[in-house]
């Protein structure tokens, strides 16, 4: 069996962890080396799986390595991508995609133009609820949609996620773009126009956004709403949601991605928590990476929607900033 050689570039993003256990359970995947310029992010990873520690990424770049998985802050997304890409290796990279469009046109372009794959990580596609909506939607059960209300409430995340320069943005750039990518996979149709209102009300002195409300027309006709705020307190019984309610012509069809879930009531902590049982999506994600490349097939979730996704995000900035409806750009 050909296995598919891989370096991860950056633990920064939690999801960096769920990916490389993903991967591990991979027969046809051999994990090349990790490099993070933050050991204590990876020290566990190395002793625990012993995989080569890297202290400097071009020098993983520089191996036989056939592709790379980025989870850095949003900022780096854009270099770790370009030098992998002038190194001729494919990419999973990490939501969102960028943090400007010239970046992710960048991004897009210098892999293009090195014959390599560029592929966002979108694990909610891969959330049981919400192939199952796309697959009713598009059998008609509901007759055409007219909007979409969707949420992705969360935890304020803190570390980097709050510094401007690492982030690119706060809440409305960080949980925009998961179902805002779940709405566009779905109704099949490009956003064309966004109102929003952004702000600070859940933390004091963050000094980044932690709130969002987003309206959004698509060229079809669909009107959407997403509310993506770090709304979530630390002791809620669960960190995040990922919800849609789908409104057709014929009927409605209410997702909740996190549902199959059990209550774990603890005298303990005195707390109530969720304990996830459904199906998982970030072993998937990885799955659909690993099988196109070894098969020379394209990715499932291009470049392209990855900028798609978060230009819904960037023009909300500057709706908020306005005070009016602003178009959405793409490049």
């Amino acid at each position: 069996m050909r296995k598919l050689r891989i370096g991860m570039i950056s633990f920064a993003h939690s999801h960096g962890n769920s990916y490389l256990r993903e991967l591990m359970k991979l027969n046809e995947v051999e994990l090349v080396g990790i490099y993070d310029p933050v050991y204590d992010r990876v020290a566990s990873h190395i002793e625990a799986y012993g995989i080569p520690y890297y202290d400097d990424h071009l020098e993983l770049l520089a191996t036989d390595i056939e592709a790379v998985v980025i989870c850095s802050e949003n900022a780096e997304h854009g270099r770790y991508t370009a030098d992998a890409a002038r190194a001729g290796k494919h990419v999973l990279c990490e939501k969102p995609l960028g943090v400007s469009l010239e970046q992710m046109q960048g991004m897009i372009d210098i892999c293009r133009m090195n014959q390599v794959q560029l592929m966002t990580a979108f694990p909610c596609r891969y959330l049981a609820a919400a192939r199952d909506a796309k697959t009713a939607v598009a059998e008609g059960a509901i007759g055409d949609v007219l909007a979409i209300k969707g949420t992705n409430k969360g935890r304020m995340p803190g570390r980097w996620f709050i510094d401007p320069a690492l982030s690119g943005g706060g809440a409305v750039l960080d949980h925009t773009v998961h179902v805002m990518d779940l709405m566009n996979w779905i109704v099949q149709s490009e956003p064309e126009e966004v109102y929003a209102e952004v702000g600070e009300l859940f933390h004091d002195n963050l000094g980044i956004d932690d709130a969002g409300m987003i309206h959004v027309k698509f060229r079809n006709g669909v009107i959407g709403t997403l509310d993506p705020s770090w709304s979530r307190p630390n002791g809620y019984i669960h960190g995040a949601d990922v919800t849609m309610e789908l409104i057709g012509t014929k009927g409605v069809i209410s997702m909740d991605g996190f549902a199959q879930a059990n209550e774990i009531y603890s005298s303990e902590s005195g707390k109530t928590s969720l304990s996830f049982w459904g199906d998982g999506m970030d072993g998937p994600l990885v799955q659909d990476f690993v099988r196109a490349l070894l098969k020379g097939e394209n990715v499932p979730i291009s470049g392209e929607d990855g900028l798609k996704s978060t230009a819904v995000a960037l023009a909300s900035y500057e709706s908020a900033k306005l005070g009016r409806p602003v178009k959405v750009n793409f490049v």
